[in-house]
């Protein structure tokens, strides 16, 4: 009998803190807790969140999830903490949180994001310079608006975070960012992997803004010991050690084993996201590719829709239906839904890039308009999306022979079947859905093992803890391939009208 190695993993998303317990001996989860977050909206695209709760989710699904894995705390050997990207957090110098925080889903700052991408020199400028296009989520801009809207707050600014940073500051007490997230802020250089503090001093001359910025650790490192009144709080071994974490992405590549070229992981959550693993930074002359590094040593390149399902969530609700009731319609509905297309775009979009673009139905006539159509319609139309995506990233070169699919929509049998038909590709889910929060734990046994002199490399501990669920596969049906090709040009020749 193995002793258990006992790690916990933490997803700080938009909708909720998600807590895994992982024994990394064993490669099991053995158990879960998740606790929600609400948001702040506004018309002008503000979309925050208060701090504090994430902090309050963080403890309650930590608990949670220790009494469902039946484990005593004090075994915990160490936290990982995954956030959702490009977040702003502010603190004061007394470590005191200085407004809610500004999140990736954010659009309030698009006139700020466009002046810094003048100034970078459009696009092709912001990539020679960053390997990045800046978009109106990315942390910059919000720091430009936070200058410009809040002159008090920015003049009291003595630390920036982004979420996950955030938390590691609550646990730790030290300040410091990891690569991978850091590539989505939009004054990092990818290529370099170092903060563009030019970039900041053209935003705010005093240099304020350079001396708040976390140091840079490398993915393997641990931020250290977490703080013992945390500990206590959290009902957690006062020697549990944090890792650097990461964003959400990069810890769902890590829970999902693309840690290596060859793989691609689509997940279907509020955003739709594709990335896969790459071993140097080649920059897509694409804009809507980020190449962002990864969490575990290379590079991540990317793609991010902002409307999936919260897309599909929006119809449900619209007829208030339950999960089951809309996956019955939507396979009701024929491939293409007889006709009617749906441009999800409810968030504005960012691949196509679109951002002050709107949902749209067309397509509708007195014999197509149904639920089961307008349901089907709302899938198809995101996951369009993600295809859009997909060929980018093959236009770069990158081969994807599986695609491994996370995120609430995989849970879907049917959404599982229209993926692999539009993208023409098996698809195939882990066992463990939160990938994200196991991708923390996986992360945070690789920096307990690095500092013990490498028991453990990451591939081993990712063959070991992620897990393929061999029920899910879902190989393409050569003619529904065929019908989506023809659903797939009719939804590219609605968006080339915008």
């Amino acid at each position: 009998m193995t002793t258990q190695q006992l790690f916990l993993g933490i997803d700080c998303g938009t909708q909720g803190t998600k807590a895994i317990i992982l024994d990394a001996a064993s490669g099991q989860v053995l158990g879960q807790g998740a606790a929600a977050h609400t948001m702040i909206s506004g018309a002008n695209g503000r979309r925050e969140q208060d701090t504090q709760q994430w902090l309050e989710a963080f403890a309650l699904a930590t608990r949670q999830a220790l009494l469902a894995a039946n484990v005593d705390g004090q075994s915990i050997l160490g936290i990982g903490v995954s956030g959702q990207q490009h977040g702003l957090v502010l603190l004061d110098d007394q470590g005191e949180v200085l407004r809610p925080a500004k999140l990736w889903c954010d659009t309030e700052t698009s006139a700020e994001n466009d002046r810094l991408l003048t100034h970078l020199g459009g696009e092709k400028g912001s990539l020679e310079r960053l390997g990045v296009v800046i978009a109106p989520g990315y942390t910059v801009s919000k720091l430009l608006w936070t200058k410009e809207q809040h002159p008090v707050v920015f003049s009291r600014i003595a630390r920036i975070l982004l979420p996950h940073d955030y938390l590691n500051f609550w646990l730790t007490g030290r300040a410091c960012s990891e690569y991978g997230d850091a590539s989505g802020t939009g004054y990092f250089n990818v290529r370099t992997r170092q903060w563009d503090l030019q970039l900041l001093r053209d935003i705010d001359a005093s240099g304020r803004l350079q001396a708040a910025l976390p140091e840079l650790i490398d993915a393997h490192q641990a931020v250290g010991a977490i703080l013992p009144a945390i500990a206590a709080h959290l009902g957690i071994n006062p020697n549990a050690q944090v890792s650097s974490g990461g964003g959400d992405n990069m810890m769902g590549a890590i829970g999902t084993g693309n840690i290596q070229p060859g793989a691609i992981t689509m997940s279907l959550g509020s955003s739709g996201t594709v990335y896969a693993y790459s071993d140097a930074p080649k920059v897509s002359p694409d804009a809507s590719v980020a190449t962002f590094c990864s969490s575990s040593g290379g590079w991540l390149p990317l793609i991010c829709t902002m409307n999936l399902t919260n897309a599909t969530g929006a119809i449900r609700e619209l007829f208030d239906l339950d999960l089951q009731q809309f996956n019955d319609l939507v396979a009701q509905a024929p491939i293409g839904a007889d006709g009617v297309s749906m441009l999800p775009f409810l968030n504005g979009e960012r691949v196509p890039a679109l951002p002050h673009a709107t949902g749209s139905l067309h397509g509708l006539t007195l014999d197509n308009l149904t639920q089961a159509n307008l349901c089907r319609a709302a899938v198809e139309g995101t996951t369009f999306g993600l295809r859009y995506g997909l060929d980018l990233l093959r236009h770069n070169g990158l081969q994807s022979r599986s695609i491994c699919l996370i995120g609430g929509g995989s849970k879907s049998a049917v959404w599982r079947q229209i993926v692999a038909d539009i993208m023409n590709t098996p698809v195939i889910c882990t066992e463990q859905s939160e990938a994200a929060a196991l991708g923390a734990a996986i992360q945070a046994a690789w920096c307990k093992s690095w500092s013990n002199g490498h028991e453990d490399s990451l591939a081993e501990l990712c063959q070991r803890c992620v897990k393929l669920d061999s029920s899910s596969e879902t190989l393409p049906i050569a003619a529904n391939v065929a019908a989506f090709q023809q659903a797939y040009e009719r939804y590219q020749q609605h968006v080339a009208t915008l």
